[in-house]
């Protein structure tokens, strides 16, 4: 009787070009079950350290280490990006770029307990799993660079370390310095208490400091004197939320007051509020960007104060590739899900009796694959710009529990944990054989391309919806 393995019926299907086959890549996997515990370290020691956007010295450095370590040349500080790197190997064409992130998220902080439990030495955590997207990328970067040796593989492999995608859009800063021109395809994957390789767009993202500055005074004694810079930016968000009724629904925004003065008798000469403004297309972002600016500047000439505001961040929508999407999705199902054993389950079950809407069977939800279908993300990213100007496809596996959410200190914790490490290799495996198909078969990578093209259209012209503005490298001092 003749068996097929996942991957041999996904060639038959047509998933899978005849040439994928060619040189073996059971080794790549076999280097990853033997290097797991390293390569979970490596996460662990990005997760304690958990540090923010533009400031990852320590995490940066250990990547880059790691990687000049099995053979990588290392370019740091690309970019105008003190913790931005590029790791090459190889020479010649295709050129496959992997994408490893790394910065955490501030105001929130979390053991690794399945319970709240907040670290009273940190107020930072891997709430969104970049500690193991930085890791599992470049476990997966670096079993390719020895297959591509073994078997004698030619084109060039980078991984590209990339800092602040919170907010700083650091990425977008590399796309503007022209690093991915020559690269052929993109692979990246994401933290998620799921495992998916559909192909998947995100909401264009820009955001903004708005800061209002007025006359202090004595609130009781001499109000009449006083301009409140608070006032301005407590009107501006009326407004704003008035606007939310007359923007379309797929819209998102939101703010925090980062600064709205210290004491209630002094009347406030300075006050600052950050917005988020998110929309599917970026052309309607920034119509809808202009009429939110409106708002901030009716706010100043009310309340007789003025206002300045500090474009932050700016990314595009991601542009999905359903040719390389179905390349990684067969070469996840062949890697399979994530396996609980009896400790994680028992883990699972204990945080998830914090969680909404989680799922019955915890251990089969983690091991299933979602089906292939074109996603609608509620969330921005940088690797929208990255998918903009090279073929990009991402992939999500099951680091957290199912049910989690991103940016909560569910995820924080089993981030910390097994569950989180298995996921980060089940993502690590998918990614290198994938890798390892476009390095082979150059009509797979044409493919892709054409796709590329035909979605982006012919008059598409790359413009950085953050302008021109030099790196905000202090933006989360």
């Amino acid at each position: 009787m003749m068996t097929f393995t996942l991957k041999s019926l996904g060639l038959l299907l047509g998933l899978l070009p005849a040439a994928a086959l060619a040189a073996d890549e059971t080794g790549m996997l076999d280097y990853l079950e033997r290097e797991q515990a390293r390569f979970a370290g490596i996460a662990d020691a990005i997760w304690e350290q958990a540090e923010l956007g533009y400031l990852e010295t320590e995490s940066s450095g250990l990547l880059q280490e790691t990687l000049a370590a099995e053979g990588f040349a290392i370019e740091a500080g690309v970019a105008g990006l003190p913790t931005a790197f590029v790791a090459s190997y190889g020479s010649g064409e295709p050129v496959i770029g992997l994408l490893a992130e790394f910065d955490a998220l501030p105001g929130i902080s979390q053991t690794a307990a399945p319970h709240r439990e907040e670290d009273p030495d940190k107020h930072s955590a891997h709430a969104c799993g970049h500690h193991l997207f930085g890791a599992g990328s470049t476990a997966a970067a670096i079993a390719v660079r020895h297959w591509m040796e073994d078997n004698g593989i030619e084109g060039t492999l980078r991984l590209y370390g990339t800092p602040a995608e919170e907010g700083g859009s650091g990425k977008v800063y590399m796309v503007r310095a022209g690093l991915f021109a020559d690269v052929d395809a993109v692979l990246v994957w994401h933290p998620s208490d799921r495992n998916a390789a559909n192909p998947a767009t995100t909401l264009a993202n820009k955001s903004a400091k708005f800061r209002f500055r007025g006359i202090s005074s004595h609130a009781a004694v001499a109000p009449e004197r006083g301009r409140s810079a608070l006032d301005g930016v407590e009107a501006m968000n009326l407004m704003a939320n008035m606007m939310r009724e007359h923007m379309p629904q797929e819209s998102r925004m939101h703010y925090v007051i980062t600064s709205g003065g210290s004491a209630p008798n002094v009347v406030p000469d300075f006050a600052e509020v950050f917005y988020y403004l998110r929309h599917p297309q970026a052309s309607e972002l920034e119509q809808l960007w202009e009429r939110l600016v409106a708002t901030a500047e009716g706010a100043a000439q009310g309340t007789g104060t003025e206002m300045d505001f500090e474009v932050i961040h700016g990314n595009h929508s991601v542009l999905p590739n359903e040719t390389l999407a179905q390349a990684m999705y067969a070469n996840l199902n062949q890697v399979g899900g994530v396996e609980y054993d009896i400790e994680d389950l028992a883990y699972a079950r204990e945080l998830a009796k914090s969680l909404q809407g989680n799922a019955d069977d915890l251990a089969a939800a983690a091991a299933r694959i979602e089906p292939m279908e074109l996603e609608q993300g509620m969330g921005s990213t940088d690797v929208g710009d990255v998918s903009w100007q090279v073929p990009t496809t991402e992939l999500r596996a099951a680091t957290w529990v199912p049910g989690t959410a991103p940016h909560t200190w569910q995820a924080v914790a089993a981030g910390g944990t097994a569950i989180g490490s298995k996921g980060m290799m089940v993502a690590a495996k998918s990614m290198a054989l994938t890798a390892a198909d476009l390095f082979q078969d150059p009509e797979l990578v044409r493919a892709a391309q054409r796709e590329f093209l035909q979605r982006r259209g012919e008059d598409f012209e790359y413009r950085a919806l953050l302008g021109d503005r030099e790196p905000p490298l202090d933006y989360r001092r």
